[in-house]
């Protein structure tokens, strides 16, 4: 049997004791890393092999396990953090022992997303998480575009030094809607700010410690402004360049310029 195991996010206490018993059963422990991981099997006194399964080495990592699975080892897999697969290796996995008609199972524990989706204060039901968005300025883009048409709340993982200008680009974006973001959790500086993006931009001129969740509404404003912005944008087109009609566009209506420009593109083609 394979099992992925969700390993604490901050808090050691999170570690369930059935998670603690897979661990103590298995005869090898796959991990993300094995320095980290060694820290939490040291706190729980298990002394069991193990080896790396990472992004790098996930695919000949992935054959090793298949094979110990079928001279019936029992194997266990953590991540850092939280629950493998999510934005962290493990889908590989379980996608290769469904190939093989091999066993897998989860033992679940403590979850950012699902933590983040309750903490946010705005609804969790339903919800998308995203991961991290690209760095690159293309794959951003293209990223930002596909969350446009969701209108329920969506969570994203970021990094500290990037929180800020995140929180910028889904306000330009997505406009001045609510949000929330959420450090370090169930640590002992745990934090929850919540509000506008742009207060939170004000909040966060200053780099957090530790990884963050971002959860907002995408696409409210936008939605509710969509008819204005046309008629504006259609009366402008007639006499002005598309440029000059987004800039005047977006005063008039308080709307994110980029997003003005977007629109005025698309219907001066259409």
């Amino acid at each position: 049997m394979l099992y992925l195991v969700a390993t604490p996010i901050g808090n050691l206490g999170d570690l369930s004791p059935r998670a603690v018993e897979t661990l103590e059963a298995a005869d090898v422990i796959y991990c993300e890393d094995t320095r980290h991981t060694g820290i939490l099997l040291n706190h729980f006194q298990i002394k069991k092999p193990t080896r790396s399964l990472h992004t790098h080495n996930e695919r000949e990592r992935t054959e090793e396990v298949i094979a110990a699975l079928k001279e019936g080892k029992t194997v266990a897999y953590v991540s850092d953090a939280g629950m493998p697969g999510v934005s962290d290796p493990g889908a590989m996995l379980v996608d290769a022992c469904a190939r093989e008609g091999l066993p897998c199972t989860v033992i679940p524990g403590a979850s950012a997303v699902l933590m983040s989706a309750v903490l946010s204060g705005l609804p969790a039901q339903p919800f998308t998480f995203v991961g991290f968005l690209p760095r690159e300025a293309k794959p951003r883009r293209e990223a930002l575009d596909a969350i446009a048409p969701i209108r329920h709340q969506v969570l994203l993982y970021e990094s500290p030094h990037r929180v800020q200008a995140t929180l910028k680009d889904l306000l330009d974006r997505f406009g001045d809607g609510p949000a929330a973001v959420l450090r370090e959790l169930t640590k002992k500086f745990e934090t929850v700010v919540r509000g506008t993006l742009s207060e939170l931009i004000e909040r966060f001129s200053e780099e957090p410690k530790g990884e963050c969740v971002i959860a907002f509404l995408p696409g409210q404003k936008a939605e509710e402004s969509a008819p204005d912005l046309d008629e504006t944008l259609s009366a402008l087109l007639k006499t002005e360049s598309v440029k000059d009609a987004a800039a005047i566009a977006a005063e008039r209506l308080h709307l994110p310029k980029k997003e003005v420009y977007r629109r005025a593109l698309e219907l001066k083609d259409f």
